[in-house]
């Protein structure tokens, strides 16, 4: 017996005009949709009078439900893996499966399509020539530390995915690191409201930081560090995190994190300045 085939298919991200001809070809000729949710999906069906089977694939069942479509790929059945938007498999469920289908030798076709991620990036006018996707930023503590040393060292575009209830919180902390550095914060791609915020990060915290309601997921586009050749002035860098109003500890932290240094080092340099009590 034949194997099937494994068809990756992005759907739209937000404007239902973004979805391709073969992806909707795919979508009606496939034996059965794995579908992150199937109320979602049953809507994107409706809409371009797709009738078909759809079967659940998300991040709570991915791991045994991959083990099943494997079995039907290898008796010759044909699956199309969709999300609830864009690309299957950035951030979303697919990785898993598409592992198992290259292990076991399955067929596997990828379409182009519509992703979040890299509209963000064109959309953000930023240097396109280099660039990381970076994911959702950390919730943890000491991830974040090693997701902001990662971030001071990173020289060229980062991209970043934010949720509506985290985004300050997370510009807040960008902005506590690279107040400077630019960053383009997009939100409603592609849907009637779509909306850009360009600036300094610490510019587009000011702008978003008061406002009461914020909808939809984010991206934030971030300009990569400006890693001078000449030798940094940590004690010059010390003082200026003094008259922000930092505390000794506070300022050495950060300045290593910031400039990937020694603590030791830095915290000597610090002990050259006479710093001033908060009052």
């Amino acid at each position: 017996m034949n194997k099937g085939k494994l068809y990756i298919v992005p759907t739209p991200i937000g404007n239902m005009e973004d979805i391709t001809l073969r992806a909707i070809r795919i979508l009606k000729e496939a034996d059965f949709i794995a579908c992150e949710d199937t109320r979602h999906t049953g809507r994107l069906l409706k809409y371009f009078e797709i009738e078909n089977k759809m079967i659940s694939y998300h991040k709570h069942n991915e791991e045994f439900r991959s083990d099943f479509f494997i079995e039907e790929l290898m008796n010759g059945k044909n699956i199309a893996l969709v999300s609830d938007a864009g690309m299957p498999g950035i951030n979303d469920p697919g990785q898993i499966m598409v592992e198992k289908a290259v292990e076991s030798g399955v067929d596997l076709e990828v379409l182009p399509g519509a992703t979040a991620s890299i509209t963000a990036l064109i959309l953000s006018g930023m240097d396109t020539s280099v660039f990381t996707y970076l994911g959702f930023i950390p919730r943890s503590a000491k991830e974040q530390k090693e997701f902001i040393e990662l971030l001071s060292k990173l020289e060229h575009t980062g991209i970043l995915y934010e949720s509506v209830h985290r985004i300050k919180q997370s510009l807040k902390l960008l902005s506590d690191y690279f107040p400077d550095r630019k960053i383009a914060l997009c939100r409603e791609l592609t849907k009637l409201h779509e909306e850009v915020i360009r600036g300094s990060v610490k510019e587009v915290l000011e702008r978003i930081e008061h406002k009461e309601t914020l909808k939809g997921e984010f991206v934030l586009v971030l300009e990569g560090a400006k890693i001078e050749s000449e030798e940094i002035d940590i004690r010059k860098v010390l003082e200026e995190y003094q008259e922000e109003g930092l505390s000794r500890k506070e300022s050495v932290k950060k300045a290593c994190s910031l400039y990937n240094l020694k603590r030791n080092e830095v915290y000597e340099i610090s002990l050259e300045i006479p710093w001033k009590k908060r009052l």
